[in-house]
């Protein structure tokens, strides 16, 4: 629930902010990917600002996120590792326990037999 409300008190105002810049930046700008020649219309893309503005958030989002994954995979293979020794311990501890209730199982003595 928490969550739920932290996550709409950031996305709405940042949903309201691209709505804002959308509407305000409508006119359509040139974008030269030819440094060396930006009046070449071969290597240029024409469009609205807020389009411009949108891919530059959502490049530097999926950048962001591929770089983060990559860091944490040495944390995420330590997490596998260690799951699995636990899931070997808790195997052994399962088996020493069943051996430990069979030897204690035969070496009880009866309460029926007087």
């Amino acid at each position: 629930m928490v969550r739920k409300i932290v996550s709409l008190v950031v996305f709405l105002p940042l949903g309201v902010l691209l709505v804002v810049l959308a509407v305000a930046n409508r006119a359509s700008v040139n974008l030269a990917l030819n440094p060396f020649n930006p009046a070449d219309q071969a290597l240029s893309v024409s469009a609205p600002l807020f389009v411009f503005l949108i891919v530059a958030v959502m490049l530097g989002v999926l950048l962001g996120a591929t770089v983060t994954w990559f860091t944490q995979g040495k944390h995420r293979k330590k997490a596998r590792n260690q799951s699995r020794m636990a899931q070997q311990w808790q195997a052994e501890a399962d088996r020493q326990k069943t051996r430990a209730e069979e030897i204690a199982g035969s070496t009880l003595p009866q309460l029926g037999a007087r």
